[in-house]
């Protein structure tokens, strides 16, 4: 079954203030069918370009606090722009798509539309921006600073060597060492290791 456009109304209700009117903008000129998804484990969000007379979808988790959720749907309209000019000629997230992200994230700078805080991270990345918000440290960092608090929740480099974590799906991790971009740490049930991000989010077993 298609999933339910999402109305240009409600998409109001999860951006930052001011940013509503300039998305429309992108939206409408393209006719982009959007979807507000449930939250996805693997990725934040999604685009699929128009063949057959079909629009360009992009759906973004509806679960993410405004800045990222705008973040990610501007990613989202990079990879449309990219396709608009090079079709599938390109690299995903090749030098093409890097040069519309970074061109459509500095016009949402300028506008004021982020925190100092926000904004400062996202202008370090924009000569080289990752191919997701999720593979920047520091910019996850920034944001999650806007996410509502949850009891128990932690980034795996906010435990303790040694300490115990779970992730979705209830599997059971002890932390281990810090390598260069990743942390060591071993599933109790099988024993064996795996890296995570540093700033992968996971529910501390006291």
């Amino acid at each position: 079954m298609p999933k339910q456009e999402s109305p240009l109304q409600t998409l109001e209700e999860f951006l930052p203030p001011g940013s509503f009117n300039m998305v429309e903008q992108y939206l409408v000129h393209y006719k982009v069918h959007l979807t507000i998804t449930r939250s996805r484990t693997t990725i934040l969000g999604d685009y699929r370009h128009a063949v057959h007379g079909k629009n360009h979808r992009i759906s973004v988790n509806g679960n993410l606090n405004p800045y990222g959720f705008l973040i990610t749907l501007l990613h989202e309209l990079a990879h449309l722009l990219t396709f608009q000019f090079h079709g599938n000629r390109v690299a995903a997230h090749g030098r093409e798509w890097k040069k519309e992200f970074g061109e459509i994230l500095k016009t949402f700078i300028q506008a004021d539309i982020f925190p100092s805080i926000i904004r400062e991270s996202l202008v370090k990345s924009l000569h080289n921006p990752a191919a997701s918000s999720c593979a920047d440290d520091d910019l996850m960092r920034v944001l999650r600073q806007f996410d509502d608090k949850r009891d128990g929740i932690h980034l795996v480099e906010e435990l303790n060597k040694g300490e115990l974590f779970a992730i979705k799906g209830g599997r059971i991790f002890k932390k281990g060492d810090v390598l260069r971009k990743r942390i060591s740490c071993t599933e109790l049930q099988t024993g064996k290791t795996y890296l995570f991000s540093p700033v992968y989010e996971v529910r501390k077993i006291n």
